[in-house]
């Protein structure tokens, strides 16, 4: 009786143990992962031919004014005394003073980010939505011209240079037929009009119950949007693809089908049932691409998200924020790994 109720509390305590480890694991990972992160944006500040210094005093500061911000800068200490500060300051979430506006970095980057993040997940939805159905259909009908279209879509997603897709949008859609708005995140009349809660003016003007704020904002989002949900849709409809072609050759398809189940069941009950865990990862890292990788996008449509934000401040020399910037870019995508394999572990039993 006793050696039963051993083993029972041993079954209990085992999920346990198993998560303890997986979340030490995780965070060690994680530690490491983003030291590392910190120790490649120190030296990258470092090993600019930019003098932060001179940035700040200008070139015609006299020696004394240049000696005295280079010690207020810390840069007469130590390498490694530097680089132990940096990780301390950026731990509090401190990455200087923005060059620019002598504002807090992490105050810009708080303001900006939120329209990379509507820009991103809307990208992402519309990729998903399109990409994941594209993708099965193109898996189950193989070889068929549905397949040949959907990979000819695939691989013009993947190889026409956003830059040059942005641009072709804004002169067919904007600027000839007029269907949607120019660049900017909304039009001068109806800037500052809803109250600032998230940053995403959808929300905030759906929040607010502006609905002309809402549609405006809209017109302006949806082109950026779908250009980089066609990328991620190429990216997703690949996958898939390759992901049901795997499932649909295995021995328990041919089991089902001959069991006299319907077609739709046996690809969407159990094909892609075996491929959903996959796909966690795929959208995932799709998700965290369009967040880092959307430069050129928001560059192009006067987009104020982070990464406009980090491509004027290199250009200007604000090494502040682009340090600061490529560390939330970073700690973002960290993140959102972390978060694909927490997924996968719970639609997947097999991982525990």
């Amino acid at each position: 009786m006793a050696l039963a109720e051993s083993n029972r509390e041993g079954r209990r305590r085992t999920p346990f143990v198993s998560f303890l480890k997986t979340a030490s694991t995780s965070l060690l990972s994680v530690a490491v992962t983003m030291l590392g992160l910190l120790a490649v944006t120190f030296i990258i500040g470092r090993v600019m031919p930019i003098d932060p210094v001179l940035a700040i005093v200008g070139e015609r500061a006299s020696k004394e004014t240049y000696d005295a911000v280079y010690q207020q800068l810390g840069l007469d200490r130590p390498v490694i005394v530097q680089f132990f500060y940096y990780i301390s300051d950026v731990v509090r979430g401190d990455f200087g003073m923005s060059l620019l506006n002598a504002r807090p970095v992490s105050e810009d980057i708080a303001r900006v980010f939120p329209a990379t993040l509507e820009l991103a997940t809307l990208g992402t939805i519309f990729g998903v939505l399109v990409g994941v159905p594209l993708g099965v259909i193109a898996g189950v009908k193989a070889g068929s011209w549905i397949d040949q279209v959907a990979r000819v879509v695939a691989l013009v997603g993947y190889s026409m240079p956003i830059f040059w897709l942005g641009l072709v949008g804004l002169l067919i859609f904007y600027g000839i037929l007029g269907w949607v708005g120019g660049p900017g995140r909304l039009d001068i009349f109806y800037v500052d009009i809803v109250p600032t809660r998230t940053g995403m003016i959808l929300i905030d003007s759906a929040i607010a119950g502006n609905w002309d704020v809402f549609r405006n904002a809209f017109s302006h989002l949806i082109l950026p949007a779908s250009l980089l949900g066609y990328y991620s849709m190429a990216y997703i409809s690949r996958m898939t693809r390759s992901f049901i072609l795997e499932q649909m050759s295995a021995e328990y398809i041919v089991t089902a089908r001959v069991k006299g189940m319907s077609e739709r069941a046996v690809i969407w009950r159990h094909a892609f049932r075996n491929i959903r865990v996959q796909l966690i990862t795929v959208i995932a890292l799709s998700y965290a691409n369009l967040l880092e990788g959307s430069v050129l996008t928001e560059i192009i449509f006067s987009w104020p998200g982070i990464g406009s934000y980090i491509t004027t401040a290199l250009l200007s020399a604000d090494m502040n924020a682009v340090l600061g910037g490529t560390v939330v870019v970073g700690l973002i995508f960290v993140c959102l790994n972390i978060l694909s394999d927490l997924l996968y572990r719970i639609f997947d039993p097999r991982s525990k």
